[in-house]
């Protein structure tokens, strides 16, 4: 069983729901990376998000995009950001998922990166833009390497295609809960408790919902009917406000504890 397959075992064992944070490597630096990772584990993450950074980031709304950016400015890769997932490995074992779109990824090598992840300490990879009917050679990459493909579902996704994710996906799958694009909200679509129930006639895994979740009352909403809340955009927010403060590590550290306590 699988890092992330034991998690969720065990917040079902305890008759608890998950909480996944997303934020961006690299921003604002790498060292403040490292320490969030181990911060938001701290905090209650049973699962921590690591987005990989990227010139075209079509899923992401300018919240993300912009932390996207600051982080290229790094001159943040691939290899950087397994570097931080390796550093910190050292003091905590919170599942780690790679958050991606297929381009740096290929270029990086689909065999090297499935074992660059295993050494690193990576548990799983979503790739944004890589469709199930186009993943058998990367999933298989992944499965011969003991890593989780997490997929994208979304209100308009299929009854087919989501039978195809079922075949497919490891450790959870990520609910998109309104179409569109990444980024805060005031309020959450019935959709996404529609789309739960559809995934969950398909698949046994996990289900967690992410886009648009930002608030207490948003991750308390989504815990009514999924497994876990993703929170991203309101992370990396609060993140891009505080960046250069010596305090930016334990005020989201904060923050994240305030969405799920």
């Amino acid at each position: 069983m699988s890092r992330i397959s034991d998690a969720f075992k065990n917040l079902q064992g305890d008759a608890r729901r998950g909480f996944i944070p997303f934020i961006t490597a690299g921003d604002p630096d790498l060292e403040t990376t490292r320490d969030l990772i181990v911060e938001l584990a701290r905090a209650g993450a049973n699962v921590i998000e690591l987005g990989v950074p990227f010139s075209d980031p079509v899923a992401d709304g300018p919240t993300i995009q912009r932390s996207s950016e600051r982080a290229l400015l790094n001159n943040v890769g691939v290899v950087e950001v397994l570097r931080t997932v390796l550093d910190a490995r050292r003091e905590t074992d919170v599942p780690v998922v790679l958050f991606s779109y297929f381009n740096p990824l290929l270029q990086f090598g689909v065999e090297r990166l499935a074992t660059e992840c295993v050494r690193a300490g990576v548990n799983g990879i979503l790739v944004t833009d890589l469709v199930p009917e186009e993943s058998a050679d990367f999933n298989a990459a992944l499965k011969r390497n003991n890593l989780e493909q997490i997929f994208l579902a979304a209100p308009t996704t299929t009854d087919a295609r989501l039978r195809m994710i079922a075949e497919r996906a490891g450790g959870f799958v990520y609910a998109v809960s309104r179409a569109g694009v990444t980024g805060a909200r005031t309020d959450l679509s019935a959709e996404a408790k529609r789309l739960v129930g559809r995934i969950r006639q398909v698949t046994d895994l996990p289900v967690a919902v992410g886009f648009g979740i930002s608030t207490r009352e948003h991750v308390e909403e989504v815990w009514s009917y999924a497994d876990a809340a993703v929170v991203g955009s309101a992370l990396v927010a609060e993140i891009e406000k505080h960046a250069g403060s010596p305090d930016t590590v334990a005020h989201i550290g904060s923050f994240a504890r305030a969405l799920i306590s």
